[in-house]
C-alpha cells in the first residue's frame, strides 16, 4: 500500500500574499482602521460580493461572529437561543457569552436538526442558530419557513459550510445573518479569523461598532453612515476586530475557493462510495438541495459494539489514519454532555446514540484521489478486521 497521506498539513498561502505581507511587515500597518481601504476593508468588500450578500465584518473568529450577530439582533439577557445538539462547543460558547441560554435540539442519524424537536421546541425560543456541522445541510426550507411564521430570527453557522449551497443559494445568505471561520482547518485559512454577511444594515451597522469601530473609526466603513451615527456611543465595544495580516493571508485564497470545494467535493464522494460498499459502514446521503464542500468525511458504524468501536478506531490508528468517534472521545468538544458550561445536560436520546456511532476523518481537498484511496482502503480493512471472526482450523 502507498505512504498514508498527511492530513493536518494545510495547503500554502498563495505566493500573491507574500509582497503585501512584507509590505505590511515593513510598515508596521497592521491596524484596520488606519486608512480607508485597509486589507480587512478589501476582505468586507471581496468576501461579500463572492457571496452575493450587502455586507460583511470581518472579525477575529467565527465564535466572534455568532457572539456579534447575537448581540446586534438586540436579544435580551435570559433569552433563549436553539441550536442543534451536534455542533462544537465554541456555539454554546457564543450563546452564553451574549447571555443567553442555549436550547439544544436533537439531531438524527444523518447528523442534520430533527425538524419535529425543532417544530416543538421553537415557539419558546428567541433565536435560532444553524450549525451546518461539518458541512452537513439540515432542510433549509422547512427551517426557514417555521422560523418565518414564528417571527424568530436565523443565524447560520457556516463555519464549515463555505461553498456549499442550498437549491442554489450560498449558505449563509438564507438566515439573517451568515457567520464563517478562517481558522486553519478551514477551506480559507488564517490561522485564526472568521467574517459575518448580511443585508440587513441595521444589523451590520451594531456589529461593526461592538466589535470595535470606537469613536468614529465606523466611517471608514464606506456604507450605511447615518446607521452608524445613531449607534454612536451607545453599544458596547467588544473588541473583536480582524488585523490587516489576517485579511492579506485570506484575500488572495477567495480566488482558490471553488477549485478546493470542486476537488473536496470530489475527494469526499469518491471516499465515501468505498466506505459504503462496507457492511459495518455508512455515509449518509446528501439532501436533494444540497450540494456540499467538504474537506472531511463523516460516517456511522453499523452494527458495533463499544468494544467493536475501540478495536476499529485501534485498527485504523495502527495503519495511520486517525478516526474520531465523537461520542466515544474523551472531552470531545462536539459531544453536547461536555458541555457543562450550559448549567443542566439535556436528555436527547437521538443526538447521543448518532454521536456514539458517527465517525471523523479529514479529507483536505489537497489530497490526490490515490491518497484517498488509501485512506479508504484503511478504513474498510480496519472495520474488516473488526468485524469478521477469524477461521478456526482443525
Amino acid at each position: 500500500m502507498s505512504e498514508v497521506p498527511n492530513v493536518y498539513d494545510t495547503e500554502p498561502i498563495p505566493t500573491a500574499a507574500m509582497d503585501e505581507v512584507n509590505r505590511i511587515l515593513q510598515s508596521g500597518d497592521l491596524f484596520r482602521y488606519t486608512s480607508d481601504n485597509s486589507p480587512v476593508a478589501l476582505l468586507e468588500q471581496e468576501f461579500a460580493e463572492k457571496l452575493g450578500s450587502k455586507y460583511a465584518l470581518a472579525v477575529s473568529s467565527c465564535s466572534a461572529a455568532l457572539f456579534l450577530s447575537l448581540k446586534a439582533l438586540g436579544l435580551p439577557r435570559d433569552a433563549r437561543v436553539m441550536i442543534p445538539a451536534f455542533t462544537f462547543g465554541a456555539v454554546p460558547s457564543a450563546v452564553v457569552h451574549a447571555d443567553c441560554i442555549p436550547v439544544l435540539c436533537e439531531c438524527g442519524d444523518n447528523y442534520r436538526i430533527d425538524l419535529d424537536d425543532f417544530a416543538a421546541k421553537l415557539p419558546h425560543v428567541d433565536a435560532v442558530i444553524i450549525s451546518h456541522m461539518r458541512g452537513h445541510t439540515s432542510d433549509m426550507d422547512a427551517i426557514m419557513q417555521l422560523c418565518d411564521d414564528a417571527g424568530v430570527p436565523v443565524v447560520e453557522d457556516a463555519a464549515h459550510s463555505l461553498g456549499t449551497q442550498w437549491d442554489g443559494r450560498n449558505i449563509g445568505t438564507i438566515g439573517k445573518i451568515g457567520c464563517f471561520s478562517f481558522q486553519s482547518y478551514k477551506l480559507l485559512n488564517a490561522g485564526e479569523g472568521g467574517i459575518m454577511i448580511t443585508d440587513d444594515p441595521n444589523l451590520i451597522a451594531r456589529a461593526v461598532i461592538m466589535s470595535g469601530a470606537y469613536e468614529h473609526n465606523w466611517k471608514k466603513h464606506p456604507v450605511l453612515l447615518n446607521s452608524f451615527a445613531k449607534w454612536q456611543n451607545k453599544l458596547p465595544l467588544y473588541n473583536q476586530r480582524l488585523n490587516n495580516l489576517s485579511a492579506t493571508l485570506i484575500r488572495p485564497q477567495l480566488n482558490e475557493l471553488q477549485r478546493r470545494v470542486t476537488d473536496g467535493r470530489r475527494n469526499h464522494d469518491h471516499v465515501a462510495s468505498q466506505l459504503n460498499q462496507s457492511a459495518w459502514l455508512s455515509v449518509p446521503d446528501s439532501l436533494p438541495k444540497e450540494e456540499r464542500a467538504p474537506d472531511s468525511i463523516q460516517f456511522n458504524l453499523v452494527d458495533m459494539t463499544d468494544t467493536d468501536t475501540a478495536r476499529f478506531v485501534e485498527a485504523a490508528a495502527a495503519a495511520g489514519v486517525k478516526i474520531q468517534v465523537f461520542g466515544q472521545s474523551p472531552d470531545n468538544a462536539r459531544a453536547y454532555w461536555n458541555w457543562q458550561f450550559i448549567g443542566e445536560i439535556p436528555d436527547l436520546p437521538k443526538t447521543r446514540a448518532m454521536l456514539m456511532k458517527a465517525c471523523d476523518v479529514r479529507l483536505p481537498a489537497r489530497l490526490t484521489l490515490d491518497e484517498c484511496d488509501v485512506i479508504a482502503q484503511i478504513i474498510v480493512d480496519a472495520a474488516t478486521a473488526t468485524m469478521t471472526p477469524a477461521r478456526a482450523y482443525g
